[in-house]
């Protein structure tokens, strides 16, 4: 009975854990420490050929869960770029700034350094520079124009990868800064109508960020043992600097289905979901404690 239970509620991290990934700014690193399964994934990705059928039975139920969670989320968000690009946009600013409390409060946690305040900067102004960058090239999300190729979404994986398990860090925010997100959306829709055109695209886009996530995870653990205050504080810059390019795509966006009150509206939802996923993920993680 406890096994089932246990397996059970693997299934449920994995669903909200997706969630995390999937949507641009809540931070699935974040969910995971807060559901109590951070350490044993940092410990799984940093030596997965160790313990093979242990890592598997922990694993399994967790890829059910986000296996379920990105078929629901890609059938609603692809409606949402299609219908309603730009309120979708502020959305995911109001996604990202509800949950920069989180790292903030993190930061009260260290004395206020130069070299952390430059480290945030330099963050901010880099994430806020790709951000233009892409405005400039035609697309930050990817949901329009040309298709995305196979090289760009190998490589787009792998950066996402890599910073899958910095805290605070968002997977799908920095795909958004590299203007595939709306494309990858788009793509797994037309893998779920079970059209393959771009099945390879999105296989190249999974193993890279895999490869990313292997490689990273013994460096990113040490750099936020070894110096946590920078650390955060640069992910608390990049992400602000990710929310204001988005919010500057918005802005560039013609859209003539939008509305500054439907706008307001998602933006508030968003700010209210992150929320709730914080809420929600110290109670599990309360749970998981008191078990």
């Amino acid at each position: 009975m406890k096994a089932i239970k246990t397996f059970l509620y693997r299934i449920f991290c994995g669903f909200f854990l997706g969630l995390s990934v999937f949507a641009p700014g809540i931070s699935g690193s974040v969910m995971a420490i807060s559901m109590g399964i951070y350490q044993e994934l940092v410990r799984i990705t940093s030596n997965p050929l160790r313990g093979i059928k242990e890592n598997t039975h922990f694993l399994a139920p967790l890829g059910v869960g986000i296996v379920i969670s990105a078929i629901l989320f890609v059938l609603t968000f692809q409606y949402l770029f299609q219908q309603h690009e730009k309120a979708t946009l502020l959305l995911f600013v109001g996604l990202i700034i509800g949950n920069l409390p989180v790292i903030g409060r993190e930061l009260k946690k260290y004395r206020l350094q130069k070299r952390n305040v430059l480290g945030g900067l330099l963050a901010f102004f880099l994430a806020l520079g790709l951000g233009l960058l892409a405005i400039g090239a035609g697309s930050l999300t990817g949901a329009s124009g040309s298709t995305v190729s196979f090289l760009e979404m190998a490589v787009s994986g792998f950066i996402a990868g890599a910073i899958t398990l910095v805290p605070g860090m968002s997977i799908s925010a920095i795909l958004i800064m590299l203007g595939v997100y709306g494309q990858v959306i788009v793509m797994a829709r037309t893998v779920l109508d079970f059209q393959l055109t771009y099945a390879p695209q999105l296989i190249g886009l999974l193993a890279a960020a895999i490869l990313g996530l292997v490689l990273a995870a013994k460096w990113i653990k040490r750099a936020f043992d070894k110096f946590p205050a920078l650390a955060n504080t640069c992910v608390f810059g990049f992400m602000s600097g990710t929310a204001l390019g988005i919010f500057f795509e918005s802005l560039y966006i013609a859209d003539e289905s939008f509305h500054w009150l439907l706008g307001g509206v998602l933006f508030l939802a968003g700010v209210g979901i992150a929320t709730l996923f914080v809420v929600m993920g110290k109670y599990m993680n309360k749970r998981t404690e008191d078990a």
